[in-house]
């Protein structure tokens, strides 16, 4: 398999900083990680660095709130840069997402990878396919990062040269991929619309049932050359895929318990990456095999 070197997140600061910022505590020697947060961009969605993997901000745990450009910046602990994910919470009522300057009408939950952090980096750009490329990394231990993204791009039959960590809002305004960034944008609106759709399941406030995020991340990520053609073919949530997707999972994440951890969710995030896995030669997206919803 060939691999691309594609340049990732991050735009990182030391200096000196004393006190407390953002919620979390700063230690007295931090380094500054600076990035925005986007389906469209988010507007006061809290940001945090996750020490423990529970997706929700504990004790102790450095954090900020996103500005009107739906920007962040972290002072933490140099020794955490790419030991930790950064997660991102958009809060029912209180998010703005600028796509439709209203607030999010539930709540959801964004990440990225930690090894994303680290690096020759420019922005740590949080959205939907940073999300799901962790979550691939997370249910696939040997998958790295470059594996993640060629997936992801070949998911979404998207060129070669595309950086699936890059910011797609700010890249959909001009340029030579323009255009791809755009299906990367209105991709991510559509998936934040399954993640919110399972709020009242995944969420309890600032709670969240692992197992349940992750089987809905693996239903998501098993449809994404489903998704992504709806997203081609001009379809939106109103679709009969769109439905059905979140008919479905709200069926199989009711019936799953409400306490335990992380399950085996390998059958959904399959270690494969070429575009042969996910499209056919008439550029039909194929059916996903077992562990996926849609059949």
């Amino acid at each position: 398999m060939k691999k691309h070197l594609i340049t990732i997140a991050a735009a990182l600061t030391v200096g000196l900083v004393a006190g407390c910022g953002g919620g979390g505590s700063t230690p007295a020697t931090s380094t500054s990680v600076s990035g925005a947060v986007a389906d469209g961009y988010l507007v006061g969605a809290t940001v945090f660095l996750d020490k423990n993997s529970n997706y929700q901000l504990d004790a102790g745990e450095p954090s900020a709130t996103t500005d009107a450009n739906g920007a962040y910046t972290l002072n933490i602990d140099p020794a955490d840069v790419g030991k930790y994910p950064i997660v991102a919470m958009a809060i029912k009522g209180q998010t703005i997402d600028k796509d439709t300057n209203q607030t999010v009408s539930n709540s959801y939950i964004l990440s990225m990878p930690a090894t994303a952090m680290s690096g020759t980096v420019s922005s740590n750009f949080i959205s939907p396919m940073s999300t799901l490329i962790r979550e691939k990394m997370e249910a696939n231990p040997g998958m790295t990062l470059n594996d993640a993204m060629i997936q992801l791009r070949n998911q979404m039959n998207l060129p070669s040269t595309m950086n699936m960590m890059a910011d797609y809002v700010a890249g959909s305004q001009s340029g030579t991929n323009a255009t791809q960034f755009q299906t990367m944008h209105t991709t991510a609106q559509q998936m934040v619309g399954l993640m919110a759709g399972q709020a009242s399941l995944v969420m309890n406030g600032s709670a969240v049932n692992q197992s349940r995020y992750r089987s809905m991340m693996g239903t998501i990520n098993s449809n994404m050359p489903a998704i992504t053609a709806n997203v081609i073919n001009g379809m939106n949530m109103n679709s009969t895929l769109m439905i059905g997707m979140i008919s479905q999972m709200q069926t199989q994440l009711g019936g799953m318990p409400v306490g335990g951890g992380f399950g085996n969710y390998s059958g959904m995030f399959r270690n494969m990456t070429s575009h042969s896995s996910f499209w056919s030669n008439t550029g039909t997206p194929m059916t996903p095999m077992s562990g996926g919803m849609m059949r």
